[in-house]
């Protein structure tokens, strides 16, 4: 493996054009759901769009860890387009994806772990909205609340101190990042968000069904993705992760995003170079075993841990 310490290069024309090329393609493919000529051309559709969105969600990712180019405004502007293809916003996505690497597989952020004082209703509930992909629902539906009412992320429901849905879901720990959070500059990238889906994609003759029937798609492809890269990991916050085994296809698609525990150990290292930083002799279980497990439900914390 590389030495952490050593600084890598950001392959910054390298992503602006694997974003352009994507954004088209991704257009494309909602337009082709939206007027397919039988049912498998729009099943088609929708199935490779939600991989080639994982690809700009993976590039939003980047952008959120200042990884997307070296110049500042670029990566800026990269990740609000990226993010208008989840939808959500780059601040938004950033405030909630910075958390989740601070509080990674500590109490508030083990979905996999049932503990004697959990509402095992809304463990499994909350289990099973991960895998089916209602998981994705919660970026875009929070996102237009914020834009309403940024009030709405104070509620005791979701922060109080003895609220079981505040401390069982990770609310009030996600939500903390928003107390201090730029409001007016978050509003404004979910109004860029919502005029890009509005006149950027709709206008070229995508029609509501292709729309649904892509995003669902991809929110299935997405969610299974985004817990089986921790399900049953170490309750450690650099090294409870798996760097998964997957076709490699398919990881190029993801942009290497399945080397997630050596994205958690070394969070500046650009997608590009994340497969030095993998250590061979670690344990690496594949995608399909880990994403199969999880059907079965969270399970009981074990003693050890």
């Amino acid at each position: 493996m590389t030495s952490p310490a050593v600084k890598v290069p950001i392959p910054g024309s390298l992503n602006v054009c694997l974003l352009l090329i994507t954004a088209g393609l991704n257009t494309f493919l909602l337009y082709l759901a939206s007027h397919p000529s039988s049912w498998w051309q729009a099943a088609v559709a929708a199935v490779a769009f939600s991989f080639f969105n994982n690809t700009i969600f993976s590039l939003l990712h980047e952008s959120v860890h200042r990884i997307f180019h070296p110049n500042q405004r670029v990566n800026e502007w990269g990740g609000r387009v990226a993010a208008a293809f989840f939808p959500t916003a780059l601040t938004f996505q950033r405030i909630f994806h910075l958390r989740h690497h601070r509080n990674n597989r500590t109490e508030v952020e083990q979905f996999d772990y049932l503990r004697p004082t959990d509402n095992r209703w809304l463990k499994r509930a909350q289990w099973y909205a991960i895998l089916t992909g209602l998981y994705w629902i919660a970026s875009p539906l929070g996102m237009l609340v914020y834009l309403v009412c940024p009030g709405a992320f104070q509620i005791k429901l979701l922060r109080g101190a003895n609220s079981q849905i505040a401390r069982q879901t990770a609310a009030n720990a996600m939500l903390a990042g928003f107390d201090d959070a730029p409001v007016d500059k978050i509003r404004l990238e979910i109004l860029f968000t919502l005029l890009f889906q509005a006149f950027v994609i709709f206008p070229v003759g995508v029609t509501w069904q292709g729309w649904l029937l892509c995003y669902a798609a991809f929110a299935v492809n997405w969610s299974s993705l985004q817990y089986a890269d921790h399900a049953w990991s170490p309750l450690d916050v650099l090294e409870g992760a798996w760097n998964l085994r997957v076709n490699r296809v398919v990881r190029w698609l993801f942009l290497n995003y399945h080397h997630h525990k050596a994205h958690h150990q070394h969070p500046d290292v650009p997608w590009m170079h994340l497969g030095e930083y993998v250590d061979p002799k670690e344990p690496r279980p594949s995608f399909l075993s880990v994403y199969l497990s999880m059907w079965r439900g969270p399970r009981p914390l074990p003693e050890s841990k």
